[in-house]
This record gives structure tokens, C-alpha cells and sequence, in this order.
């Protein structure tokens, strides 16, 4: 039941932050808080459309793979160091400016690629789009779960990551569409109009915004918390000290390292460094390892092959949708350690499936659901899972650089999939890839159920 506060001077009725029921305003700080989430899925599979549009052409015939593997991670790499330096940023001076700058830098950077098509700016504009991305990590998390009704925090934080999922498809669909209806591999550069646009589109959200309320009553500022709660939510919602009656003082950042603090730091890194190898590794190289596989039965080349891998990766990607739905449904009721180990589990299981399909030349169905549970294991599980992690076991004051340390593991482990993945399928083939990824997903699960069990308690 929501905790009112009766005033008897102008007999209104009042609101506390923490206990008060969702209302329309909540939703609206949703919406604008998950733009980065589909952003930088837009991004990564942007990725991994442009790449072999790039190959067709003669000054990128002989691309290597090692360069093929520096493109594909110079956004997850932007993302990986935007992350803990934007979120440690804003834990000292405020979420706000960097709220907006985030959408600026993945706008500049985008336009500047459509602008310069060559492979420097596009290594170049693909890092800095993926530092304002990873900056709207830490962000994006901290600004929803402060705003919400204690009671629908995380599920809420689960939502803004589940609207990645809107990012690969949209993108998917998007790029098949505008590629079936003319585009010339040439004109490459005109599919960053997307991301920019996007980020535009964030940023004129993002003007009217205010700084957090619950930041500014860390920092003692309670009339500017008071006046910031009332924008967000309504003249009659008011927020009380939860903790601290004095300025809070953040965590050094080294010391998020030591003590009880390294902990807290491999439980919501490296399961999500495991999950970035199976979510970016695995989904910007999607068109390829389709074809790899023998899913992708096409007989066309060029552009004409292009759209049809394009076309077969929207629909895997819409997969990815019906994860997080089950997660989503889940989450509230389910112990999250054992959710993303399950999880973990069921994308090995997926793996495992794909490669036992691949081995054995098995009907072409059973590749299908593999890659179906492969998907609702991972987005149900890790994917929605390590995305809540931070909020649920950090302060406020080390929430930003928290979320940022977390969501840096994250993509380290995406760069490092990206990177590695077409010189695995280059020297092992997609046996090796396959191998690889199913480890992968049982290292996540034994690191989250060890330390899971140890940070974040299931309650009694």
C-alpha cells in the first residue's frame, strides 16, 4: 500500500518517492532512461550489417580478419571505457550533464561516419558512439531505479534492458528493408543516420530533464531533490533521506577493488563479461555463422546474399524478444542468482544443440530451436539479470561507479567476443566457435552461483 502524507494547511494529499503507486510519469522516465539500451543494440548490429557490405567493395576485398575484429569491437570497446569514467563522473558531480552528453557524442560521432566513409572515421565514430552508449549505461540504470517505487525497481531496471532487445530487431528489419529497396553497398555510411537520429531524438528528451532527486539528497541538497522529485513525478510527491542526513562520499575507485567491494565487483562483472561474448560475439557475426552452419540455404551472392542473411537474423533476433518477456515474467518471483544461472545453462544447452546439429547434418528444425533456447536462456537469464545486479547491491553514492565497473566487465567481454570470434572461425571453424561459446556460458554459470550466493543472498 503507498504511504500518503496528509497536509492539513492545504488539505492535499502527498506522495513519498518510495512507497507511492506507478503512474504515468514513471513511465515517461523509462522510456527516455532505456534510449542507450536500444541505441548501442542498434549499434552492434549495425555492425555487423555494414561489415560485408564493406567487403564487397574493392578498396575492402582483403580486409583480414583481424581487422574485421578491431571494427567489430571499437564500439564495445567505446562502451567499456565510457562506462566506469562516466558513471564514476557522475557519482561526484551529478548525472545530468553527462545524461545529456551521451546522446550528443553518439549523435556528432554518427553524422561525422555518414559524413567521412572511411575506415579511420568509421573505427574512430564507432568508439566514440559506443563511450556515449556505455556513459547511458550507467546512467540510464541509475536515474530509473532511483525514480521508481522501491517495490518496482527492479523489475522496472529489468524493462529499460529488456528494450534492447527492440534495438536488434529494429535494426534487422530496418537495414533489410532499406537494403531490399535499393541501397548500394557503397552508400554504407547512410545506415549511421540511424544511430544519430536516435541519439537526437534523446537528447531533446533529455533538455527539460533535472538532476536525480536521490543524488541531490545524498549530497544534501533537499530543497533541489524536493523541486526535482516534483518535476519527475508531480507537485504532490515528496522524498525522504534513506540512509544518510549528510553529504555522501564516494567510494575511491580503486578501492571498488578491495575487501567485500571485489566481490560485489566479479559478481555483477563476470557473468556479464560472459553474457557480452554470447550477446555481441555471437550477434554481430550472426550473418556469418548462419551461413557457416548451413542455415542460410541461399544460393544468391552480393548485396542479393547481404539481404537474405539480414532477413534470417531478424528473424533468429526476434528470439531475443521472447527471452526477455519470460524474464521479465519471472524476475519478481524468482531468485535472480538462480535465474541467471539458469540461464547460463540453458544458452550451453543451446550451444551444445547447434553444435551436436552441425556434427551430425540433423534436419534443419533442430538448429532452429537450439538457437531458440540458446536466446531465451541468455535474455531471460544473464542478459536481463546482470543489468538489475548493480542497483540491487550498491549505495547511491557508489551506484554510478558501480553500474559503470559492472556494465565496463560487460564489454570487455563483448570486445573480447567480437575480437576473437572470426579468428576462431577463420583457424577452427564454426566447431571451435561453437566450443568456445558453450564454455563460456558454463563459466558464467559457476562464477554467478559462487558468488552470487555470497553478494546477494536469496531471501528468506
Amino acid at each position: 500500500m503507498a504511504q500518503t502524507i496528509n497536509n492539513s494547511t492545504n488539505n492535499t494529499q502527498q506522495y513519498n518517492i518510495a512507497t507511492m503507486p506507478l503512474r504515468r510519469q514513471h513511465f515517461s522516465v523509462l522510456a527516455i532512461g532505456s534510449m542507450e539500451q536500444i541505441i548501442g543494440t542498434v549499434l552492434s548490429g549495425l555492425v555487423g550489417i555494414v561489415m560485408p557490405m564493406m567487403l564487397l567493395l574493392p578498396a575492402y576485398h582483403s580486409m583480414s580478419s583481424f581487422m574485421q575484429g578491431v571494427l567489430g569491437a571499437a564500439g564495445l570497446l567505446g562502451i567499456a571505457i565510457g562506462s566506469p569514467i562516466i558513471g564514476s563522473l557522475s557519482d561526484r558531480y551529478g548525472y545530468l550533464f553527462y545524461y545529456r552528453l551521451c546522446p550528443i557524442l553518439i549523435t556528432v560521432f554518427s553524422v561525422l561516419v555518414y559524413l567521412f566513409p572511411y575506415e579511420w572515421m568509421l573505427i574512430l565514430g564507432l568508439f566514440m558512439i559506443g563511450v556515449g552508449v556505455g556513459g547511458g549505461y550507467a546512467l540510464d540504470s541509475d536515474y530509473i531505479s532511483e525514480l521508481m517505487p522501491d517495490r518496482w525497481k527492479e523489475f522496472m531496471v529489468g524493462v529499460a534492458k529488456s528494450t534492447s532487445a527492440l534495438g536488434f530487431v529494429a535494426v534487422a528489419g530496418l537495414c533489410w528493408f532499406i537494403l531490399a529497396h535499393g541501397l548500394k553497398a557503397e552508400q554504407w555510411s547512410s545506415l549511421f543516420l540511424i544511430p544519430g537520429a536516435l541519439g537526437a531524438l534523446t537528447f531533446v528528451l533529455r533538455i527539460p530533464c533535472r538532476q536525480s532527486p536521490r543524488w541531490l539528497m545524498e549530497k544534501g541538497e533537499t530543497a533541489k531533490a524536493e523541486a526535482a522529485a516534483k518535476y519527475f513525478l508531480g507537485s504532490d510527491v515528496v522524498i525522504t533521506p534513506e540512509k544518510k542526513l549528510v553529504a555522501a562520499k564516494p567510494t575511491p575507485w580503486l578501492d571498488m577493488f578491495k575487501g567485500a567491494n571485489l566481490s560485489k565487483v566479479i559478481f555483477s562483472g563476470i557473468p556479464w563479461a560472459c553474457e557480452g561474448v554470447a550477446v555481441y560475439g555471437v550477434g554481430v557475426f550472426l550473418p556469418i555463422l548462419v551461413m557457416a552452419l548451413g542455415i542460410e540455404k541461399s544460393n544468391a551472392e552480393g548485396m542479393a546474399k547481404i539481404i537474405n542473411s539480414v532477413e534470417l537474423t531478424t528473424i533468429i533476433n526476434s528470439f531475443i524478444v521472447i527471452g526477455f518477456a519470460v524474464g521479465l515474467v519471472v524476475m519478481r518471483r524468482m531468485w535472480h542468482v538462480s535465474l541467471m544461472s539458469i540461464g547460463f545453462l540453458m544458452s550451453a544447452a543451446g550451444m551444445a544443440v547447434l553444435l551436436w546439429g552441425y556434427e551430425c547434418h540433423l534436419p534443419l528444425w533442430v538448429s532452429v530451436v537450439a538457437f531458440l533456447v540458446f536466446e531465451i536462456g541468455l535474455n531471460a537469464g544473464p542478459h536481463l539479470i546482470t543489468f538489475v545486479v548493480p542497483t540491487q547491491i550498491y549505495d547511491v553514492d557508489d551506484l554510478g561507479a558501480g553500474s559503470g565497473i559492472a556494465a565496463m566487465f560487460g564489454k570487455l567481454g563483448a570486445v573480447a567476443g567480437v575480437f576473437i570470434i572470426p579468428m576462431v572461425l577463420h583457424s577452427g571453424g564454426v566447431k571451435m566457435v561453437l566450443i568456445v561459446c558453450t564454455a563460456i556460458m558454463l563459466l558464467g554459470a559457476l562464477i554467478t552461483q559462487i558468488f552470487g550466493s555470497k553478494v546477494l543472498p536469496k531471501k528468506k
